[in-house]
């Protein structure tokens, strides 16, 4: 007898959203049951889903969707969609605003709890995969330093902030490591690092019609929590040059720890995870879809509201049993 499949939903149909639809067909303990959106239904063009609804309809659906996947924005999507559908659903989000995740945690905690909900939030590579490998490298080297480099590559999240300034018709941000920078931590240099030493932030933005190029540039460089503590070059292009050079989403980084073991601390030890992403937003949907499986067997246990990957045992997220763990990954 066929065990019966964990219902998803999306909310949201970009990058992101596009990238889950793929990914539930790689789960085959997963289907996918409905795809929410603000803009007209029949305006999407999905990869393969036929259930294509206006948000408005969601209501309806609180008994038939078993996750809902939030595929929106953290400059202003998830911030107000979040508390709102978590006390209706279980729901995992991708909210990366690394500064403000302590207050979002609060209030998704407090809705999904009201609700007797489970709602998993910042789920993706980083905040995620690379957060639980902070903390691993720390656990594994309490005496050291830990560091994190982002790119070369696309960030959804800085992306889409461009992307909703007045007088922005499109845009693309690349994250760029500091080389230097990163070559004495993998030395062993232990260097103090500001965020400025660190990264770079390149964007590439197509205005619309009569838009103030100067105030956009101004508003996109002190932008507080995206752009004003980076060295930013804003370069503005045609909406054709954007599409023919920046159109694909790749991305990637590294976490390193880098410390010492020993009563003397003369053994130097680093730990490096690394991750080379074609596409950022497909590897992101990826990770949100293991994660639904982990809500949907929290809130199975009744272990109601909000939850971070640092709170999730790797076995909730996969589609294994404990026997088949023990014998082939462990």
């Amino acid at each position: 007898m066929e065990k019966e499949k964990i219902k998803i939903g999306i909310l949201g149909y970009g990058n992101l959203g596009k990238g889950v639809e793929i990914a539930i067909k790689t789960n085959n303990d997963m289907e996918l049951v409905a795809i929410f959106t603000r803009r007209n239904p029949q305006d999407i063009k999905t990869v393969y889903s036929k259930n294509v609804l206006n948000v408005s309809e969601i209501e309806k659906w609180k008994e038939k969707i078993d996750v809902l996947l939030l595929c929106g924005g953290s400059a202003t999507d998830l911030p107000e969609q979040g508390p709102y559908y978590a006390k209706d659903f279980n729901t995992v989000d991708s909210y990366d605003t690394h500064a403000k995740i302590p207050e979002y945690f609060e209030v998704m905690n407090q809705s999904s709890k009201e609700g007797k909900k489970v709602s998993i939030i910042s789920i993706g590579w980083d905040p995620g995969a690379f957060s639980l490998n902070r903390v691993l490298s720390e656990a594994f080297l309490p005496k050291g330093k830990t560091y994190t480099f982002w790119g070369k590559g696309v960030s959804q999240g800085h992306s889409d902030a461009i992307r909703r300034i007045k007088g922005v018709k499109n845009a693309i941000q690349y994250t760029i490591p500091v080389e230097e920078s990163v070559e004495k931590v993998r030395n062993g240099e232990n260097p103090e690092l500001t965020t400025k030493q660190k990264h770079l932030r390149e964007c590439y933005v197509v205005l619309e019609e009569n838009a103030d190029k100067e105030e956009v540039e101004k508003e996109i460089k002190t932008m507080p929590n995206y752009f004003a503590d980076y060295d930013t070059i804003v370069h503005f292009v045609t909406e054709k040059e954007l599409l023919k050079n920046h159109s694909r989403m790749s991305h990637g980084g590294f976490v390193i720890r880098s410390g010492y073991t020993g009563m003397e601390e003369k053994n130097k030890e680093l730990i490096e995870y690394s991750l080379k992403l074609d596409s950022n937003p497909e590897f992101t949907a990826s990770i949100l879809v293991a994660y639904a499986r982990a809500a949907y067997r929290l809130y199975k246990n009744k272990e109601y509201g909000a939850k971070t990957i640092l709170d999730i045992a790797p076995s909730m997220i996969i589609n294994k049993t404990k026997e088949e763990l023990l014998k082939d990954l462990l």
